[in-house]
């Protein structure tokens, strides 16, 4: 591409399904909210396939955008759930990818949009979570020395500030925002056998795996027809973490439309024992990139460890698919011994993974008024 051409604003249009698929599969990783199929997991949103075209008509940009529409008003919230996949890095960020979306997005109706960059700002190793939670100084992960910065990241941020956008708080209870989550927790499995993976837990998680295996539980692949056994756990898990549980329709379309587009995009496991199901967990995958999705457990029958086995397992199968990354997604910011939370990030620690935090996501309001009745509506549910 020459100098000049590339500082012109890139052309902003809606590509088909295979287009878009075809440009996640020539990338390393993207996330799993930004794939065609996302779109029709959320039937409450209408889905739509976006690409970013240089001067030579080559597609170097994509994005899944959700609409939802407000009731009453032929307008739309307009939402890129860990997207677009741009240059994020592009000193010319605004003005070449972001601009022209916003174009095209407002001629669709949109009066606000929600983006949340895969730009990953800081990296706090197991370690450095594990000192962090037993500091009694420290009552939030972003108050603790992160192990590695990403200098780019606040250019990023910057860029973004000064074309308008406005950086949404971390939202909902202790750090878990309404849309998806600034803070995870990630195992790298790049370059490392399955040996070094194995060393990198913690020593009670390899104690727990080998009681686990001692104690006769077996972890096995299910299918959808599996996702009732699952379902019933999952609600259990609800009541006793306090958050509000999907339909059985949600998982059920999940599997549908995300293994019609890709045979291998999601899996469902099953810790079993003397012949009940103790834990259930959704895995999916995207090129590279593996997430531990949902995960369900019963209180009965702790001491067996079926968290571990199945987790193990879940990670054993894809470091096999050539995984880079192993995502086991969010984690609370509070570290407060009083959060019920902390016991979840505690078991993430336990893998000898690291820390994440992104960039959050990021508002632009296209319209300000309904921007800002929207802001109300929101802050009053």
């Amino acid at each position: 591409m020459t100098n000049e051409s590339s500082r012109r604003p890139l052309r902003v249009q809606p590509v088909s399904r295979p287009d878009h698929l075809a440009f996640i599969a020539s990338r390393p990783s993207a996330s799993h909210t930004q794939i065609p199929a996302w779109g029709e997991v959320k039937p409450d949103w209408r889905a739509e396939s976006l690409g970013w075209f240089d001067e030579e008509g080559r597609l170097v940009g994509a994005g899944l955008v959700l609409y939802r529409p407000v009731p009453k008003l032929k307008k739309y919230l307009a939402y890129l759930p860990e997207g677009p996949i741009v240059d994020w890095y592009d000193p010319e960020l605004a003005e070449r990818w972001l601009e022209p979306m916003l174009a095209h997005l407002k001629r669709q109706g949109a009066f606000s949009v929600k983006m949340g960059p895969p730009v990953v700002v800081r990296r706090w190793s197991a370690d450095a979570v594990k000192a962090a939670i037993a500091d009694p100084a420290a009552r939030r992960l972003r108050d603790a020395e992160a192990t590695s910065y990403e200098p780019r990241a606040f250019d990023v941020a910057d860029r973004l500030r000064r074309a308008g956008w406005q950086q949404t708080e971390p939202g909902g209870e202790d750090g878990f925002a309404a849309g998806q989550p600034r803070y995870v927790f990630q195992v790298p499995f790049a370059g490392r056998s399955l040996d070094d993976i194995h060393r990198g837990l913690n020593q009670q998680w390899r104690r727990n795996i080998k009681k686990a295996e001692k104690a006769g539980v077996e972890v096995v692949r299910g299918g959808p027809e599996d996702l009732p056994a699952f379902y019933a756990l999952y609600t259990e898990t609800a009541a006793r973490d306090r958050f509000i549980p999907r339909p059985l329709a949600y998982f059920q379309r999940m599997w549908t439309v995300l293994n019609a587009e890709h045979p291998d995009r999601m899996r469902l496991y099953l810790a079993r024992h003397d012949g009940g199901v103790l834990a259930a967990a959704t895995m999916l995958t995207v090129g590279e990139h593996v997430w531990y999705s949902y995960g369900a457990s019963t209180a009965h029958k702790r001491e067996v460890q079926p968290n571990n086995a199945m987790q193990w397992r879940m990670m054993t199968d894809a470091h096999e698919l050539g995984a880079a990354v192993y995502d086991l997604r969010g984690i609370t910011d509070t570290l407060e011994e009083s959060n019920h939370l902390l016991g979840l990030l505690r078991f993430k620690v336990g893998t000898g993974g690291q820390a994440i935090e992104y960039l959050g996501e990021w508002d632009f309001p296209l319209n300000r008024l309904l921007h800002k009745a929207l802001d109300l509506y929101m802050a009053r549910r």
